[in-house]
Formats: structure tokens, C-alpha cells, sequence
């Protein structure tokens, strides 16, 4: 892959025959964190085994169902043994198997916690065959505290250790160094897209123009710039260990395949970033055809059973939600009323689903003038968008600083959830005086706006009005349950620690 034209010849030309005689894979990280879920995914068994054989001893229970035939010492002996030795192995096997320790679904994403799930049906299954067939006087109820134990141990354990991962990441260790190659503009794009995530461990170290250096001229590019090289030898310099082929990234046939083969045996990670962005993986497949490897985006699951589902969820949780809440509601109105006159509740129209207007609920938080007195402030909008918002704004009184930073003032907006106007998770909800939206922020419209969303999570009023938009978009276009619920868990610890509430 050169600009000159030359072809270049791998020395080794491809693989090796023997697969042990291969260079170690470049990026290394993946196996020392692969190592330390194995030691976690055995103690995470053997402490779940631990606790049911405890908790079934401590009730006088005993693990074994026929009390009246109490096992022999030997038998005693042997349980233990597969308690605490060969059923925590069978778990670990069991996860390898499932593709658990896969470094392409360690650090980030849902996949891996999918497969450790997957992972546990395959031992319920193992276990509940030998204990058929062999015959086995065990009480159910404590087995099944043991295996479901080890499920929640282990997730537990595995999200604990992904958030030592990504602090790690944060300071530059276990991330993988990436050599972009491609036009300028699909390498700036692939760049600005992997180090907004410094979570995903991927650091840009040079871009590699296919189409020469005058594309380069003029431009502010964030990493070194090559080009007319030997790609190979340039990782090496730059001490990459993964190529990031972007876009089309060539104009000759077969180019990518020949990059492919030139790395084959190397240790070399070959990624492709195709012009596609903003795209989450369940959307995306790959169907070969006669060689050719098509790249199929489906579209979003606005409708369906999972839809109906997450509706009904919403108005239940809302229900279940101002039940529980009223008595947190009357004290907050108490003190609302305490710090002046006014009304507890404060009502806005928003623009919701299809570009309907509703009345946002929330606790008033600002002074009963805060309207009359928004012209005086508005040369000190912080916000670059449709809200208005002013880190210290004057207008807020002192409780109502506490119930923003504590994001108590967006929970009556249960109310609109349980009316079908809001969502549980969605995009937020615009102001409806600015009138119409235009471009791409109609999308956000197909959805019902949420009380907590992807923008909230990622930086609330700390993001830009074009980072919050492509958040809601992206919320639109890649929904999903499983998605809903990663949102609410990250919004715990958002509203713990009132990151960008202001």
C-alpha cells in the first residue's frame, strides 16, 4: 500500500505454516486482564459455594436433601471437593468456551455480561444433568443459591474489575495504539469518534494519508502524518500495535485484502472503520456474498413487542415511583414554600413524540421573577443551543440549588411519564417556544423525550448543544432494552456524584 505504486512483498509472504512459530499479538494488555477475570470468576464461584453451604448449615438445613441418611465422611469429602474446586473450574471452562474472556468483548459494551449470562445457563444445564443422572441427594433450593450466587458474584466482580480497567485507561495503561490509514477527512472522523471514549482504550499515534501529503495542507491534524511509506515498518516506528483502516481507505482493488496479507504473522491488530458512524453493533451485519463481504445496517426498532414492553414499564415504574416518592414530594414542597412565594410545581411547554407539545412537571427552583429577569442575563448564557443555562444562575434560590444538583426537581416529571408524554429514557425535552427544529434534530422527534437520557449520563450540561444532539440521536437510532437499562444503572452514579447538574 504505497503511493508510488510499488508493491511491496511480505518476507515471510503470509503466515507461518506452523501456527507456534506466529509473532506475539502487538497489544498485549488483554492478557493480564483475561488473567485476573479467571482468578475473579473462580473466587466469585467459590465464595457463592461458600455462602450457600454456610447459610443452609447455619439454618440447620444442611445442603444435602435426605437428612434421614446423612452422607458418609468420604461423601463429605468429595462434595466439598466439587464445591469448592472442581465446580468453580467448570466455570471457568464453561466461560472460555462462551467466549468470556474474548478480548473483543472485554472493557466495553454489553457483550461480554451477555455471554457470562449465556455462560450460566450452560452450567445450570451441566449441573442439573449430572444430578439426574447420577442420582444426587442434593437440596434444590441450595444448589440453585450456589449457581445463581456465582452469576451475580461474578457480574459484580467483572464490573467492579472493568472500572479499574477504564481508570487505568484514563491514565494511559491496557489501551491499544492505533495507527490510522486512510483520506484525511475518514481519519479525522475514526479520530475524533475513538478519543471521545478514552474508555474503549484506543489512542490514535499517526494517520497514514493514502492519497499523499498535499491532502494534509492547511489542516490541523491532532497526530503525526505519514505517507509514501511501508505500513509495516511505520507501525513499528510509531510503536503502534493496530492498523484502523478507514473508510475505502484506497482506490485500488484488493488493496485492503493485500494489507491483510501483509500483516498476516505479525502480531498486528487489522481493524476497519467503515463511513458509517454512530451506528451500534446489533444494527450491523455481515453477509458475504460470492467473496464479497456486505456490510447490512438495519433499521431502528422503534415498534414492536420490546416497545410495547418499555411502555408499559414506564407507566408502572411512574406509578410505583409517585407512590413511593409522595411523602419526598410533600417535604419538598414544604420547603419550596418556605424560601418564598410562588407555586411548588413549575410547568413548561416541551416539544415531545411527533412534534406534540405537552407541560413538563418539575419543582420550581427559581425565584417567582425569574422570567422577568432572564432578559438581563441572557449575554451570559453558557449554553450554545436551545437552553438556556448559567452555571450560577442568581435566579435559583438556595433549596432549589440542592434539588438541581440532586436532580430531586426532575422527578414530577413521573407524572408525565405515567400520562404517556415522557419516558423513563429518551431524548431530553426542548423548549417549545424556539419553534419548529430543523436538520437532524427532528429525528430526536420519532421517540418520546425521557426524565434521564444518554446525554444526561455522558455530561448533562457540560456537553456542547452538537454533542447532545449526536447523543440523542444515537439514542434513536440504536434503542433497545437492554440499552434503557445500562442508561438508568449509569444515571445512579451520575446523580451520586450531580455530575453537570446545574
Amino acid at each position: 500500500m504505497r503511493d508510488d505504486g510499488a508493491e511491496y512483498v511480505p518476507v515471510t509472504n503470509g503466515v507461518p505454516r506452523s501456527t507456534w512459530l506466529r509473532s506475539r499479538r502487538a497489544a498485549t494488555w488483554h492478557r493480564r486482564y483475561a488473567w485476573v477475570l479467571i482468578l475473579l470468576d473462580y473466587l466469585a464461584t467459590v465464595l457463592a459455594s461458600y455462602t450457600a453451604i454456610s447459610n443452609f448449615q447455619q439454618a440447620k438445613a444442611g445442603f444435602f436433601g435426605d437428612t434421614e441418611h446423612p452422607p458418609t465422611a468420604a461423601g463429605v469429602l468429595w462434595f466439598y471437593l466439587v464445591a469448592y474446586g472442581l465446580l468453580p473450574l467448570a466455570w471457568v471452562i464453561v466461560l472460555w468456551s462462551q467466549g468470556a474472556y474474548d478480548r473483543r468483548y472485554l472493557g466495553l459494551g454489553t457483550d461480554e455480561f451477555k455471554r457470562v449470562i449465556r455462560a450460566s445457563w450452560t452450567v445450570v444445564a451441566i449441573v442439573s444433568f449430572l444430578a439426574f443422572s447420577l442420582k444426587l441427594n442434593l437440596s434444590r433450593l441450595s444448589v440453585a443459591t450456589a449457581l445463581v450466587g456465582t452469576l451475580v458474584y461474578i457480574l459484580i466482580a467483572r464490573y467492579l474489575a472493568r472500572l479499574v480497567l477504564h481508570r487505568l485507561r484514563a491514565k494511559g495503561h491496557g489501551t491499544q495504539r492505533m495507527l490510522l490509514v486512510g483520506a484525511l477527512p475518514e481519519s479525522l472522523d475514526v479520530y475524533t469518534a475513538v478519543t471521545r471514549h478514552p474508555a474503549a482504550g484506543l489512542v490514535p499515534v499517526g494517520i497514514f494519508l493514502t492519497e499523499g501529503f498535499a491532502a494534509a495542507r492547511g489542516v490541523d491534524v491532532p497526530v503525526p502524518v505519514h505517507s509514501q511509506r511501508d505500513v509495516v515498518d511505520l507501525v513499528r516506528e510509531v510503536g503502534a500495535d493496530t492498523i484502523a483502516v478507514c473508510g475505502a481507505a484506497g482506490s485500488e482493488p484488493g488493496e485492503l485484502r493485500r494489507l491483510a496479507w501483509q500483516l498476516e504473522g505479525t502480531g498486528i491488530d487489522l481493524v476497519v472503520a467503515p463511513q458509517i458512524t454512530d451506528i451500534a453493533g446489533p444494527r450491523v451485519h455481515i453477509r458475504p456474498v460470492e467473496g464479497l463481504p456486505l456490510l447490512h445496517v438495519e433499521e431502528p426498532t422503534l415498534s414492536g413487542v420490546a416497545w410495547l414492553v418499555k411502555n408499559l414499564l414506564d407507566r408502572a415504574a411512574a406509578a410505583a415511583g409517585l407512590l413511593v416518592l409522595a411523602p419526598l414530594f410533600a417535604v419538598v414542597a414544604i420547603a419550596i414554600k418556605l424560601s418564598g412565594p410562588g407555586p411548588v410545581y413549575f410547568r413548561q411547554p416541551r416539544v415531545g413524540r411527533e412534534g406534540k407539545t405537552f407541560h413538563v412537571w418539575k419543582f420550581r427552583t427559581m425565584y417567582a421573577d425569574a422570567e422577568e429577569r432572564l432578559a438581563q442575563l441572557v449575554d451570559q448564557n453558557e449554553s450554545d443551543g436551545l437552553l438556556f443555562k448559567i452555571k450560577d444562575d442568581p435566579r435559583v434560590f438556595p433549596i432549589g440549588r440542592f434539588l438541581r444538583r440532586t436532580s430531586i426537581d426532575e422527578l414530577p416529571q413521573l407524572i408525565n411519564v405515567l400520562v404517556g408524554e415522557m419516558s423513563l429514557v429518551g431524548p431530553r425535552p426542548l423548549p417549545a417556544e424556539d419553534g419548529d427544529f430543523l436538520g437532524d434534530v427532528r429525528r430526536r422527534l420519532l421517540v418520546r423525550p425521557g426524565i434521564t437520557g444518554l446525554w444526561q449520563v455522558s455530561g448533562r450540561s457540560d456537553l456542547s448543544w452538537d454533542d447532545a444532539v449526536r447523543l440523542d440521536l444515537y439514542y434513536v437510532d440504536n434503542w433497545s432494552l437492554t440499552f434503557d437499562l445500562h442508561i438508568l444503572w449509569r444515571t445512579i452514579g451520575v446523580v451520586l456524584r450531580s455530575k453537570g447538574a446545574y
